[in-house]
This record gives structure tokens, sequence and C-alpha cells, in this order.
């Protein structure tokens, strides 16, 4: 049963509605309370990750780092980089992007570098709620339909 009384205007309030209304401690929504930082190495894996998705895009990296890679996936326990040629510079509310892509020999680059271009910064911007203000986009070789993937040498024993 609730507490009811009578007050000065006759109308009657319950005891829950005398006391002082709830007030959030702190102020504003908890959800702002407090700072989120993401780090280069998160939204590097992000692009990384959407710039694979291209139709078009072979590989991501430079030779030499494709190089080192390759050794790097070989070892026991060594994780595929996904993050490998992309450089992220990362702000507290923004981000720019450098990425070094190889392209399939055939496909328009200017068109595969816009795609890149897109699919990253949507993909960046949904997952951190940064704003990306430029994703820079270097080709550093065309993959030949008959050239074999580059393997690092092995060392004879």
């Amino acid at each position: 049963m609730t507490d009811m009384t009578e007050n000065r205007g006759g109308e009657t309030e319950t005891s829950a509605a005398r006391r002082s209304p709830l007030t959030k401690r702190g102020g504003g929504d908890p959800g702002s309370r407090g700072r989120t930082t993401i780090a280069d190495g998160v939204v590097e894996k992000i692009a990384g990750l959407a710039a694979r998705d291209v139709d078009g895009v072979h590989a991501m990296g430079s030779g030499l780092s494709r190089t080192f890679g390759a050794v790097r996936d070989r070892v026991p326990g060594g994780a595929k980089s996904v993050s490998r040629g992309v450089k992220a510079e990362v702000g507290e509310v923004q981000a720019a992007l450098d990425l070094e892509i190889v392209v399939d020999y055939g496909v328009s680059i200017a068109d595969v570098a816009r795609e890149v271009r897109e699919n990253v910064i949507t993909a960046v911007e949904r997952m951190t709620g940064l704003e990306v203000v430029e994703v820079n986009i270097a080709v550093s070789d065309v993959k030949l339909p008959d050239e074999e993937e580059e393997e690092p040498e092995r060392r004879i024993q």
C-alpha cells in the first residue's frame, strides 16, 4: 500500500514523489563519462581488412614487407599481419591513413583506389567513430597473371 498525504493544494501524492527527484551522479549521459582512445594499430587492422575486401587488390604492402610477412607467416604461432601495408595516424577525433597496395593486372587502378578509399573510410568511421580525413593510396606493384607468388628462398641445409 502506498503512503498517501495531502499537500497544500489539496492534492495527494505518494511518499516517493515527496522525495526530491533522482539526479544522476556526475551529470550527463553515463556513456559520455570518461575518454576512449583508439590505438593506431586498431585502425590499421580495420583499414587493412577493408582494403583487402575490394576486388582487384592482390596484396598489401611493398615487395619487401610482403617477403618479410611471408617469412613471419611460416613461423609456428606467427599470425598473418592484416595491417601490412597500412600506416595510420590517429588523433582524438580524426584519423589519416596511408595504404600501399598491389593490384591485379587488367583492373582499373583508379577504380580500385576509389573503392578501397570508400571501403576503408566507411569501415573505420563506422567501427571507431573517428572522422577519416584522408586515405592516401600508393600502388606499388601490379600482379601479372603468369607471375608466381613471391616466396622467400629456402635455405639449403
